[in-house]
Formats: C-alpha cells, structure tokens, sequence
C-alpha cells in the first residue's frame, strides 16, 4: 500500500504589516522653521492688511524672511563657494528683491511657500527612514554575556564580540547575531522573517538579534560584530537609500545648473532691456523679479524624489527593502524576470510528500512513519524535522527511541519497541539494486524527491518521499510578474531537471534551465540581457550572488538569503512574500507616472507665468502663488505613493 501525501494547508498569509516607528514631524529642523515661519506670517497678514502701523507688522515680516529663509540661503551661499548656483539661493534673493521695491508680503509669502515645500520634501525622507526602520524591532541596548568560568555579566549589546556567549532570559530579546549553543526555546522571529508563528530554536540553530525569546533560556554564541546584524544592515540601507538619487534626479540636477545660469541671464536682460528703453525702475525690477521667481526650477527639482522615496517607504513598510531610489526607478524598466528554484520559488523546507511501505513489511502507512519518526526525532537534520512533523501532523507519538546514532551521509540508527530502526540514504542502506524498496527509491528520485529508506532488523520494510514546496503564492506571482513583462519568467537553477520541471510547471513557467553552476547562472542571464531585456533576478543563496550582480535589478530573499547574496542584491523581500515583487515592480511604475506627471505640471506652470510676465503683466503675487502652488502641487502628488491604498493597488491580486 502506499500514498502520496496530501499537503498540509498553509497558515493563512494575510498582509502582516509591522508597527509604524515614525519620526514626529517637528523633529525635523525643516518642519519646524517652516512652522514659524508660517505663523509669523499669520500674524502678520491681518495687520497689513488692515493698515496697521509698518512698525506693527514689519518686525513680523522680517522674521518670516529669518526663519523660513536663513537655512536655504546659508545652504545657497555654500554652494555658491563652490561654483555651484543653487536654487535655493535664487529664491532667497527674488524675496529680498520682492521686499526692496515695497513688495514685503508677496516676499514673505515667497518665503513661506519655499520653506513648506523643503519640508515636505525632509517628511518624505523621514518617512522612508521610520517606515524600513519599523520593519524590525531594534535589538536590546544590553545582553547578559557568560565568562570562561561561567560568571555572568551586563555589557553592552554593540560591545559584544564573535565568539562571545550571551544567556537569553525568557522574555527577553536576544542581543545578537548568534547559533544556540544550548537550551531550547520558542523564538518570536517574525520582524525578521514574517513567519506567522515562533520558531523552535534548539542547539545548533541560528537567532537574529532583536527577536524575542519565549518561555525557555538559550545560550548564544554571537557569530556576527553588532556593526554586521541583520538589524544593523538594514539600517545601512535605509541611510545609502536617503542618500542616493535616481537616473533623473540626476539628470535634471545637471539641468538645473545650467538653466539657472540661463534664467539669470534671462532675467539681467528683461531688467536692462526695459531700462534703456526708459522704463521706470520700479517697475522693471518688479517685472524681473517677478520673472526669476516664475521662472526658477522649483518644481522641476522636486518632481523626482519625493514619489520615489514615497514608494521606497511604502515598499519598505510592506517587507520589500529597496536599497536606493536608483533602485526604485530601475524596477518599474524591468521586462524579464529570472528565478532561483530552492529558498526562492519554493520555501527552501523539506516536507513529507509520499509514504510507500513494501507489501512484505506487513506494516502500514502510519506504522513505518511512526518507525521512522522515532528514530528521526533526535536529529536535527532538516529531513528529520520533516519526517517527525509529519508524523505529528497525523497525530502519531513518536515511541521513546534508545542508542541513537547519526552518520553523516548515510542516516540515523537507533532502537525502538526494541528493533534496530535505521533511515537514511537508499545508496548506503540497500545494498542490491534489484531490491524492490531501490526499484521505489528510483522512482521518486525520478519524480523529484528526495527517498529515505526505513529498514527495521536490517529489512528494508519502506520508502519515504521528501520534497521541498512550493511557496502558496508563487503561481499568482509567476502570473502578475508575466503580466507586467509580457513574458513568462524564466527558471534558473542547479538542481536536476526533472524535480526541476515539476515544480516550475506547478508554477506556471516553462522556460526552465536546471543543473546550471553559478557561472551558469550568469551565462542564461547575460543570454537574456543580448535580447535587449532589462533582466529582474530573485535568488538567496550564494550560487545566486553572481547572477544578482549581473542583473539589471536582483531581489534577495530575506528568510533564508546568504550574505552574500544579501549584500549583492539592489532589494530584500524582507517575509519572503513572492507576491511582494510583483508589487513592488508595479509600485515603482506607479512612481514613474508620477515623477513624468510631476514634469509636465511644472513644465507647464513655469512655462505659462513666464510668458505671461514677459507678454503682460503678471502680479508678484500671483506669480509666486502660481510657481511655489506648483512646487507644492508636485511634492504632494509624489507623497500619494506613501498611502497603504497605493501598495493594496499595487499587489497582483487587486488587479
């Protein structure tokens, strides 16, 4: 009698979105000089408009032009030391021209606009910062590090050295990168892996700092410096990402220079041109301040951040780090996608797919697992862990196993209900290839699993089939991601071709090149760039790394990524959601849309208050209500990707 397994229902997956750490708006120097600055003005404008005394409101003016225009002037004035005219600096002076020929509220409010729109843009790199930030819990400031002679002593957790040994209460969370040496405890790691529920931690098992231990005490040995953590690389990231700028970024900066070159050679001419034909001064100053201010870049400038580090925080919040606004951008241009198989298509965890005990046996389906569990259930070898789990998924008790033993390659032995129970590989335990238990071994090796013979008395008495499986979100994934490209992604992997097949046409991808090497890897992906696509790799391991490297983008998978591969990939899909990376290619789409809508709007205004100042007369007021609205139109249009409503639309499953 024999069977194939059903598989077990996977947990449910809804969306685990982790606590928002977020910065308070006025801790930032920007939000609250332009807070005052926009309260001085309040105060202010009803007592000028009123015909209040100059002595009562000109105070209040002049600090609106201190408070909201000190910190870009300063900023302007650095530049200008370094050949370098900013921006900044122009509006500065258009508002002290504004003020020089009697326009003092049209200045002020100049000012007051100008400063809002910087702090829009500081809130949108504060949010990115708090959103990735808040995906982790930070690991303790202390941890109880053990002595050589067993003393135990609080230092502190970034003190903490490889090779040290740290106790981990209950309750507690552990203080660093580290394998347990001893103990035995249930961790809750899900800021770090998403998984839904705590993970069994025993002797020999890997822990991240800033995960809290559950009710049993573990002893640690730390195996990464503090400055290398999870944690601590995460945070790396978020300051490289609030650091960087995108491909138009940069473009438009360089622009930037020169058309501010020309716009104040522009405005020189329309302040001369209009004197030597005898216009009043007054006047012509007004215009040409008026012209440098509709005029100057504004906008243009911070069109392109601000829906990129919006969609970057939003991606962030949602477990996928990207790396870089460089990054964001690139994502939406991706037109190919190829996938690792192991730890990426599939969750990189053995499970028990096929039960075949042999008909001379006399034993069942539940008696050679309850056989085999026993024996297993000391090891802490990954296809024990799956042979045991099944067992007591189908309630068995695995019966007290005596003398248990492990050999590295061949399997376990050990005595249960007093016979000699061994598991392991059917190459070392069976010694006659015509044995009908290696006729069944061939069999599912051929079909892609893994077989594990049971021999009871030195009889072999069955076989196990043990797969990996296949993530409950990889087919829509394949799907959204074929969608978005126009074509199917392609399978990379090392394993054989046949398990290989399996799982990919389970997937929905035919296009599968198994059996590759690393350099291999490299080699399909190189193929696919010479066809002209933009290629997205999704790999964890470090066979992975190169292929990651060569890519257009490379995603690593967080759970189980290698370090390597980690560091290599432009983003980490922190839970390991696969759903996610179609998302997050979506989302930077989004962001693209924006940053173009973003252009056009300011584009346009500029290009409209400048022909209409240069062709009429077009009022201070007015031209900076229009120019700096823009600027504020654009920062805000660019923060709509902040939204969770902006991911839920994203993800492949609202479409």
């Amino acid at each position: 009698m024999s069977s194939v397994l059903e598989r077990p229902p996977a947990a449910s997956a809804g969306p685990r979105v982790p606590p928002r750490r977020r910065t308070w708006i006025l801790a930032l120097p920007e939000a609250r000089w332009a807070l005052a600055a926009l309260v001085l003005f309040l105060l202010a404008l009803p007592l000028h408009l009123l015909d209040a005394p100059a002595w009562l409101w000109g105070p209040l003016f002049a600090a609106v032009y201190v408070t909201g225009g000190w910190e870009p002037g300063l900023e302007g004035l650095k530049a200008l030391k370094d050949k370098t005219l900013d921006v900044d600096l122009l509006m500065v002076v258009a508002a002290l021209g504004a003020a020089a020929i009697g326009q003092v509220l049209d200045g002020a409010l100049l000012i007051v606009i100008f400063a809002a729109s910087g702090a829009l843009e500081a809130i949108a790199t504060a949010r990115t910062a708090d959103s990735v930030r808040g995906l982790l819990d930070l690991a303790p400031e202390t941890a109880a590090r053990l002595a050589g002679d067993g003393t135990e002593e609080t230092v502190p957790a970034d003190s903490l050295a490889v090779g040290d040994v740290i106790l981990v209460r209950p309750g507690e969370r552990i203080g660093a990168d580290g394998r347990v040496l001893g103990g035995a405890s249930d961790v809750d790691q899900a800021t770090i892996t998403g998984e839904p529920l705590p993970a069994t931690k025993r002797s020999g098992d890997e822990v991240f700092a800033g995960t809290l231990n559950g009710s049993g005490v573990l002893r640690v040995q730390v195996e990464r410096d503090p400055s290398e953590s999870v944690i601590a690389r995460i945070v790396s990231m978020v300051e490289e990402a609030a650091e960087t700028k995108s491909p138009t970024q940069l473009f438009i900066e360089k622009v930037e220079q020169r058309y501010s070159l020309c716009m104040v050679a522009a405005t020189l001419l329309v302040f001369v041109i209009p004197l030597l034909a005898g216009s009043d001064l007054r006047s012509t100053l007004l215009r040409a301040m008026t012209f440098m201010i509709v005029a100057s870049p504004c906008a243009v400038v911070l069109a392109t951040m601000p829906p990129l580090l919006s969609a970057m925080a939003n991606a962030g919040r949602h477990g996928v780090l990207v790396k870089s606004a460089v990054v964001m951008e690139r994502l939406g241009r991706i037109d190919a996608v190829a996938l690792d198989k192991t730890g990426t298509l599939t969750e990189g965890t053995p499970y028990l797919t096929d039960l075949r005990p042999l008909e001379a046996s006399g034993l069942d389906e539940n008696e050679l697992l309850r056989f085999a569990a026993a024996a297993e259930h000391p090891s802490e070898h990954p296809l024990a862990r799956a042979v045991v789990d099944a067992a007591r998924a189908r309630g068995l008790a695995p019966a007290a196993a005596e003398g248990f033993s492990a050999t590295p390659g061949t399997g376990v032995t050990a005595t249960v209900d007093g016979r000699a129970v061994a598991v392991g590989s059917p190459a070392r335990l069976l010694g006659d290839p015509a044995h009908p238990a290696a006729v069944l071994a061939a069999e599912l090796e051929g079909d892609g699993r893994t077989a594990v013979v049971v021999v009871i008395d030195a009889v072999p008495v069955g076989l196990l089939g043990i797969a990996d499986r296949l993530r409950s979100d990889a087919a829509a994934a394949t799907r959204a991601l074929t969608e978005l490209t126009g074509r199917a992604p392609v399978l990379i992997t090392g394993d054989n071709a046949r398990a290989a097949a399996g799982l990919a046409a389970e997937a929905g991808i035919a296009d599968v090149r198994a059996g590759l090497l690393p350099q291999d890897k490299v080699a399909a992906v190189r193929e696919l760039q010479d066809e002209g696509a933009k290629v997205l790799v999704v790999g964890d391991g470090v066979n992975d790394a190169p292929a990651l490297a060569a890519a257009h983008i490379g995603i690593a998978m967080g759970r189980a990524g290698s370090d390597l591969a980690l560091e290599t990939a432009d983003a980490v899909v922190v839970r390991d959601e696969l759903a996610a990376i179609p998302a997050v290619v979506n989302l930077s789409r989004h962001a693209r849309a924006l940053v173009i809508q973003n252009l056009v709007i300011a584009g346009t205004c500029i290009a409209v208050l400048a022909v209409w100042d240069l062709v009429g007369t077009l009022p201070l007021p007015l031209g900076v209500a229009g120019h700096e609205g823009s600027t504020v139109l654009v920062g805000l249009n660019g923060l709509r990707l902040l939204a969770d409503g902006a991911w839920r639309r994203a993800r492949p499953d609202a479409r």
